[in-house]
């Protein structure tokens, strides 16, 4: 019997049995009735110096394996972004390499899949001005030139840009206008249209009051603003405040031809199906579903696949039976310090095989407790997300041994 050790905060261990990996279908043409984008992570060279303050040392084989099992699935990968260690351990050096990199993978893969993908549809990177010194004081116009160098290589590597919350806009701005000014002259010079990202403090505490407010109301006007100066360049926009009530909302305030990308990782459930909201605009009822940009999606790329399939047939209860039992593995996931979800997004890619070792760039595989990675393991194993599970038994049963915890 393969078996999972599980450890609970008390030390106590109790033995579950693994349930056998879900048999889901890769798709053989694109997914039609939702977008959806895994937000990835990165794998370090498991001898590198990837501890506390040093550079990022990256292995480009697993990292861009991951990608590549991604777009199998029939989901494109947001990269760069968050979930790649942005501003928590990659520096721009390697961030901008891995943007080279993911859209020359992005470019070859396309031309064999042949189904018409474009380099932007398997992959969108973050733009933002982490290559400033960090606490450093900038002006608005020193913020714009660095968002525009980190632009400037994300259009050349052929990527869909993301336009990330920067923590120095966030420092200096001081109103919802010096939002706008900056939003507009990079939007501006943008080649193809954006997608905003709207990161809530709960993910990066630096964020507070991003776009001009702590009012998620209020710094609402502040995006529409942008988009309403930028007609045809804001492809969508992607809500990481995980809080569903302001996300359908903001969608519903959205012009045509600008998408909502579901960043809540505790609701995405409900956020991507088809519902009946209240629409301000109209003061009436309008059907209305998010897309989906989330890390929990990388944790799940089949399942996610599996959904908008059924998805795409017409089969809402298809789709909730799959993707309805994830929920709770993804709330774990992104459990409070959420900014640390990342460390079980490497776990979990570990547990399936997808990198040789269980490190992250900057030592971050330690931010996690083990009865926390634990419960990770549970939640994992009742809704299917182990595509190996004896690996995954294996693997994890072995971190316990070495830890000195035995069955």
């Amino acid at each position: 019997m393969t078996a999972f050790t599980l450890i609970d905060k008390n030390g106590a261990t109790r033995t579950v049995e693994a349930n056998p990996a879900p048999a889901f279908a890769k798709p053989t043409h694109p997914l039609t009735s939702r977008v959806a984008y895994a937000a990835a992570h990165v794998v370090p060279l498991a001898w590198a110096d990837n501890t506390p303050g040093r550079p990022a040392e990256v292995d480009w084989d697993a990292t861009i394996g991951f990608r590549r099992m991604v777009w199998s699935w029939g989901l494109g990968v947001a990269d760069c972004m968050d979930t790649a260690q942005r501003n928590l351990g990659m520096d721009w050096a390697a961030t901008a390499e891995l943007m080279r990199r993911s859209g020359a993978a992005a470019r070859e893969y396309a031309a064999k899949e042949g189904w018409g993908r474009s380099v932007a549809d398997l992959v969108s990177v973050g733009v933002n001005t982490d290559q400033l010194e960090q606490g450093g004081d900038y002006t608005l116009a020193q913020i714009v030139d660095a968002y525009l160098e980190q632009l400037n290589v994300c259009e050349e590597a052929g990527d869909g840009p993301v336009i990330m919350c920067s923590r120095h806009l966030c420092r200096t701005a001081q109103s919802p206008a010096d939002y706008v000014k900056v939003y507009d002259e990079v939007i501006g010079a943008a080649k193809q249209p954006v997608i905003l990202h709207w990161l809530g403090e709960v993910f990066d505490a630096q964020l507070h009051g991003y776009f001009g407010s702590p009012d998620w109301r209020e710094a609402s006007k502040t995006v529409l603003e942008i988009i309403e100066h930028n007609p045809g360049k804001v492809r969508g926009v992607k809500m990481s405040l995980l809080d569903a009530d302001s996300e359908r909302y903001m969608r519903a305030m959205l012009p045509e031809g600008t998408m909502m990308l579901t960043g809540d990782d505790f609701h995405y459930v409900d956020l991507i199906k088809d519902a009946e909201q209240a629409d301000p605009r109209t003061g009436g009822r309008a059907v209305m579903h998010s897309n989906a940009l989330l890390g929990a999606f990388s944790v799940l790329a089949p399942h996610a696949s599996a959904a908008i399939q059924a998805l795409d047939r017409g089969d809402e209860a298809e789709y909730l039976r799959i993707l309805e039992p994830t929920q709770a593995l993804a709330q774990q996931v992104f459990v409070h310090p959420t900014e640390f979800y990342k460390t079980s997004v490497a776990f979990m890619s570990w547990l399936n095989g997808h990198q040789p070792a269980f490190q992250m760039v900057g030592g971050l595989q330690s931010a996690r407790s083990l009865p926390n990675l634990s419960r990770v393991v549970e939640l994992a194993n009742d809704c299917g997300a182990f595509e190996r599970p004896e690996l995954a038994a294996e693997r994890w049963n072995a971190l316990l041994a070495i830890n000195g915890i035995a069955r």
